[in-house]
């Protein structure tokens, strides 16, 4: 189906660019609902976000739950039932600020005064007006079914010493069917979700007393984390990285220097004095500036590039807490982080080379849905980019001629880029349809530069090195996070913290189930005995919260033929020799890892 739009546009619903335009369309709908029931609401953003929108909302007090949200959702499709079309209206800095003066809206003022005059555009449906550039939908009653998902506080323009207004999420579709099956996907998803999981298998938890955000990887996570780290290192041999290893605080001049500081410092750490040496340091942030400093250390001529150092470095960044969600989103993480410095004739070969390894991970994980972003500057605010525009120039056609040449599916994005270089960056699409960004490649000319970074070249003059950053997990805490919810938490069989649990039918076949299980830890397979004075069935369906893909049983017959009788993934796989058992498990994982 189509959609209708106020700037002329007609596109099919499965438009991104149509999706973002309905939802946003539909928080002004839920504004105006809002402004109805609750007379003197005074309201803040309401962007469309990945799957949906939200508004903020001053409520003037009002305690508001989310027992009210339906009447929220019942008056939306009300006042859609009545047709009302968005009305564009150009107004002055002038007229705006009156308006806004008038009707009380604190909020809207702040954000007039940074806007400038003859850009200013009103939106009105219904008996709502609202500061917006549009486009937006051109019948409101396009919007058929409507859901609102969640409340939540929000700062306002997010700063902790300002407004806490409420946040409303809701998502909208032009058919009652698409909402039907959207919400089928959230029940799936709560099931998937990863902090469930990660309880249920005994992965990782959470202290108060350690700290928000501080992730505690239990002993069967840490196997998990351990395999992620093992698998990724057998591939960087391959490419012949070298691993270095860097400190977990650095000097505050070291991040002033690459530039850092002045972009992120108030979503770092704040700095730690030593008050005996008047010094300042930092948690790290990031690791690209040590890296750098890394290849100061000795002189480097062309016959040494590239040169690729890798580390599974981990870093501190400071968000605030309702930011928070599990492990997706962390104030402490470890990217699996590597940085290329490479002369410019090897840049493009080098930066094949990454997406080749990215793709055999989303082939290993069975990540088959993904879109290329190719994430480039602001077209007109540039002052938030460091370097000069011919440097950009190029890191961006490097990018863009690479991704073609390797026949990737892209989309192009501007603003996007990191403040020292574009970047491609993956998108995936999990089991259930939704997309997260895992992988990242970002080409730098800027950090070289700013820490003078050399190599000798062939003619003995001094050339500046091209610098490539890439993670193709992204982090080792938000992959493990998707990774658990793409797979419900039936990890492959090398990866899964417990490969085997071997289970004796009753105490007469304990010893037995011990000879088996030291079989399989003598062929380096992770296995354990469960003996517990439990009946069978119930210490099958506990050991199925864990996820543990292969179970073992064993009794009388076993024992007496030397087998056992195996089931992978609840399907039973039969009886097996031991020794039979053994090159199964391998041959299965060889196959995983293929």
């Amino acid at each position: 189906m189509t959609i209708a739009f106020t700037d002329g546009s007609i596109l099919p619903w499965e438009d991104e660019q149509a999706k973002k335009i309905f939802w946003h369309s539909s928080a002004h709908l839920m504004a105006e609902a809002i402004e109805q029931l609750y007379p003197g609401a005074r309201f803040g953003v309401g962007p469309a976000v990945e799957t949906g929108f939200y508004y903020d909302v001053d409520f003037g007090g009002r305690q508001i739950s989310e027992s009210d949200l339906q009447a929220i959702e019942n008056k939306m499709l009300e006042l859609a039932r009545t047709k009302e079309v968005f009305e564009c209206t150009r107004v002055s800095k002038a007229e705006a600020l009156d308006y806004f003066t008038r009707k009380g809206d604190k909020y809207k003022c702040e954000l007039i005064a940074d806007l400038e005059d003859g850009s200013i555009t009103f939106y009105k449906n219904g008996s709502f007006t609202d500061l917006c550039r549009g486009p937006h939908i051109k019948h409101v009653d396009d919007i058929k079914a409507v859901k609102l998902t969640a409340i939540a506080g929000a700062y306002w323009k997010g700063d902790q010493n300002r407004e806490q207004l409420t946040r409303i999420y809701g998502v909208s579709f032009p058919k009652k069917s698409m909402l039907e099956e959207y919400l089928k996907v959230i029940e799936e998803a709560k099931k998937r979700d990863h902090r469930k999981l990660g309880k249920e298998m005994g992965l990782f938890s959470f202290s108060s007393k350690v700290g928000m955000g501080l992730p505690l990887w239990l002993p069967r996570g840490a196997v998990m984390r351990y395999e992620l780290e093992k698998f990724l290192r057998r591939k960087l041999d391959e490419y012949n990285y070298l691993p270095v290893v860097t400190p977990h605080i650095g000097g505050k001049q070291l991040y002033v220097t690459s530039g850092h500081y002045a972009k992120y410092g108030k979503d770092s750490f704040q700095p730690i004095h030593t008050p005996q040496e008047g010094e300042e340091y930092m948690l790290k942030p990031m690791n690209c500036p040590h890296h750098c400093e890394i290849y100061r250390t000795e002189p480097r001529s062309y016959k040494d590039l590239p040169l690729r150092l890798a580390e599974f470095g981990t870093v501190y960044r400071y968000e605030q807490s309702g930011e928070l969600h599990g492990l997706t989103r962390v104030r402490s993480f470890t990217q699996d982080d590597a940085h290329m410095f490479v002369r410019p004739d090897q840049l493009k070969d080098e930066f094949k080379k990454v997406i080749d390894l990215i793709l055999y991970v989303f082939k290993v994980f069975k990540f088959t849905d993904y879109t290329a972003q190719i994430s480039l500057r602001d077209k007109i605010n540039r002052e938030k980019y460091i370097g000069s525009d011919e440097n950009w120039e190029r890191a961006e056609q490097a990018i863009i001629e690479s991704a073609a040449e390797k026949g990737l599916p892209t989309v192009i994005e501007y603003g996007e880029a990191a403040f020292y270089g574009p970047k491609l960056d993956f998108m995936v699409k999990d089991a259930i349809g939704r997309k997260w960004q895992l992988g990242t490649i970002q080409v730098d000319y800027n950090l070289p530069e700013r820490f003078d970074l050399e190599y000798t070249a062939e003619d003995g003059s001094k050339k500046r090195p091209v610098m490539i950053h890439r993670a193709p997990f992204g982090s080792i805490e938000r992959f493990t996070a998707v990774l658990l919810e793409h797979t419900a938490g039936h990890l492959p069989v090398w990866l899964a913290p417990d490969q085997v649990k071997v289970l004796p039918v009753s105490e007469k076949y304990q010893e037995y189930a011990e000879k088996v299980c030291d079989s399989l830890k003598n062929a380096d397979i992770r296995a354990s005995v469960d003996a517990r004075n439990e009946t069978l069935g119930k210490r099958i369906r506990e050991i199925s919260l864990l996820r543990v893909p292969i179970l073992v049983i064993v009794g009388e017959k076993e024992m007496n033929a030397g087998s056992v009788s195996v089931r992978r993934e609840g399907v039973d796989q039969g009886s097996m020799s031991v020794e039979d058992f053994i090159r199964y498990i391998k041959a299965t994982i060889a196959e995983e890892l293929s």
